[in-house]
């Protein structure tokens, strides 16, 4: 009796005895290995609806009409390309060759110096870089340069304009004895493979970290007239008078370096 109710416990649910041979442990074979993909053994996988399909199809036909056809381009086949782009696969030399017949751009009064048209103004960020790799690479190469700031004399981007023959002009622009060569593209391509050292190879050397004391490298000075003011005060007529000896920004040209 005392062994029966051992077997309980005060809440009523049975009571499994100690030593139970249900309890007994023994060694069950793993299954057998099944050549089933996981998809296949999961029973929660199904295969996609038509709906899906449809949408797929829908899918597929809205993006044809928003792609643009692709179209072939030259370079597919070499030997066309090569026969319909010789100037493409020219190499750098045929420009100091082109150089030295003459281009047909000139700048009047030039002929023995070299002009940069560029920008001081850090607006773009990609055009200052420009200008800035073109004046670092003259004056690498030690040689001495007409650097024309369009953004503090608005004559040079005029003269720039109608010399070009356009509007909007990108900057930098580069003349060599007075002969168009171009941007900046143009210029690094030269300087690399040694073709501007030859073009300039006649041109005075300057002293490499010399500044000018009275602009500074800045190729302006504050007008010694209107100092800077723009305006002049006429004692005949008791009135001012726009300055005609500086520009719009009431500045010239330094007499010293330029």
């Amino acid at each position: 009796m005392v062994d029966s109710m051992a077997n309980y416990e005060f809440s009523g649910t049975p009571r499994l005895p100690l030593f139970s041979r249900s309890l007994t442990m023994h060694a069950v074979e793993p299954p057998p290995p099944s050549h089933q993909s996981p998809l296949e053994r999961a029973g929660s996988v199904k295969r996609p609806s038509r709906s899906f399909d449809f949408f797929k199809g829908k899918v597929g036909k809205l993006r044809n009409l928003l792609e643009s056809p692709k179209s072939s381009s030259p370079w597919d086949d070499e030997p066309q390309a090569l026969a319909q782009f010789p100037s493409r696969l020219k190499p750098a030399r045929s420009v100091c060759s082109s150089f030295d017949k003459g281009f047909s751009i000139r700048l009047p009064g030039t002929e023995d110096r070299i002009v940069v048209f560029f920008t001081s103004l850090r607006g773009i960020r990609r055009t200052f870089e420009d200008c800035y790799a073109v004046r670092m690479i003259f004056r690498g190469l030690r040689v001495s340069v007409d650097e024309r700031d369009v953004s503090m004399d608005m004559a040079y981007r005029k003269e720039l304009q109608s010399v070009l023959g356009e509007k909007s002009v990108s900057l930098p622009q580069v003349f060599i004895r007075g002969k168009y060569v171009g941007g900046a593209d143009l210029i690094k391509q030269l300087y690399e493979t040694g073709e501007l050292a030859q073009i300039l190879s006649g041109f005075p050397r300057r002293f490499p970290g010399i500044v000018c004391h009275s602009c500074g490298d800045v190729r302006f000075v504050p007008c010694s007239n209107c100092s800077g003011s723009r305006k002049v005060f006429d004692e005949d007529e008791g009135i001012l008078k726009r300055c005609l000896e500086c520009n719009e920004n009431g500045l010239v040209r330094c007499s010293d370096c330029c």
